[in-house]
């Protein structure tokens, strides 16, 4: 498997290049606001999304100014929706670091994914980037969708896989769709869009089982199982081919400790171990190697770079990653 070094080469100068543009769209003349964008800069993670879009551009064509303002938009939006989402979740910390919402409280977290959401929207007039705006503006209705009925499906734990499916392909797919969409339309490369659009998402929906297998353990059983899923009730798919596929009994037991004992360290164990002995996590392991495939095939007719090596090297990493 590629380094993420090795992925990150043929693009090392316009990641640099991007920070510089992305912190300068960020600045504002509320000392609290920079104060807080500052920390969310600092506290940045794989920078997994500008990596995809800048990959694609440079395997479909020349990276230019179009592609940096697609790069900050988007990254932009992916920022907002964690902002957010943290504060819909009652989170009070990611990726080890505490939320915005945990630091400055609910309601300056709201209006600070709000800033976030209307910079996109100034950018895109300003650089007369329409095209671009449409393809973000696509994503925060999906995303939105997604949520909501991830919601209220919740409620009843009557989520099928279909249902599953469609939750995540917005949640979490629409997102690198529109990375590797805009992506394509920044290096003039419209006869690509929408090929592009199905790979992110594609990769997205096989980046997202990734997440679910890891919180049972994942297949090779790297590190512990935190069981959050199941704490917070959320449906995922080693929990619902377990829930279809075993006999009455071990399906009354798990739905008793989703909806009742889903707090106790016990009874959490017991759903793991019965979700295991179920077969859900090799199920749930099977489909997402069958989408990063299907994913892959989309590349086959694009000429051979070191850019589109890198890409399918991104795309390994990103279902491979032991966290």
């Amino acid at each position: 498997m590629m380094t993420v070094d090795e992925i990150m080469q043929p693009i090392e100068a316009e990641m640099k290049e991007f920070e510089i543009h992305f912190k300068s769209h960020l600045q504002s003349k509320v000392p609290l606001l920079d104060k807080i964008t500052h920390y969310i800069i600092k506290r940045k993670g794989k920078q997994m999304r500008p990596m995809f879009l800048f990959l694609t551009a440079k395997m479909l064509g020349e990276i230019n100014t179009k592609t940096y303002q697609a790069a900050t938009l988007v990254e932009l939006l992916h920022t907002a929706t964690l902002v957010h989402d943290d504060v819909v979740d009652d989170a009070n910390e990611r990726r080890g670091f505490f939320s915005i919402n945990a630091l400055w409280k609910n309601k300056i977290a709201v209006l600070v994914g709000d800033y976030m959401l209307s910079r996109i929207l100034l950018l895109s007039i300003e650089n007369k980037n329409i095209r671009v705006l449409e393809i973000v503006a696509r994503a925060v209705r999906e995303m939105s969708e997604g949520e909501l009925l991830q919601i209220e499906k919740a409620r009843k734990l009557d989520i099928t896989e279909e249902v599953y499916f469609e939750v995540i392909r917005q949640k979490t797919a629409s997102l690198i769709a529109t990375v590797c969409e805009s992506a394509s339309a920044s290096v003039d490369r419209e006869d690509q869009a929408a090929n592009m659009r199905k790979f992110g998402e594609l990769v997205g929906l096989a980046f997202q089982i990734k997440d679910d297998i890891f919180d049972y353990g994942d297949y090779e059983d790297i590190g512990k199982p935190t069981g959050l899923d199941i704490r917070e009730r959320k449906m995922t798919l080693p929990l619902i081919y377990a829930l279809n596929n075993s006999d009455k009994s071990v399906r009354k037991e798990l739905i008793n400790i989703v909806k009742n004992k889903n707090e106790d360290k016990k009874s959490v164990k017991r759903a793991i171990e019965l979700i295991h002995q179920s077969g859900g996590i090799q199920y749930a392991t099977k489909k997402m190697h069958a989408l990063k495939e299907e994913a892959l095939s989309l590349l086959k007719d694009i000429p051979e770079s070191d850019s589109k090596q890198a890409l399918i090297g991104l795309v390994n990493y990103s279902i491979e990653r032991k966290k």
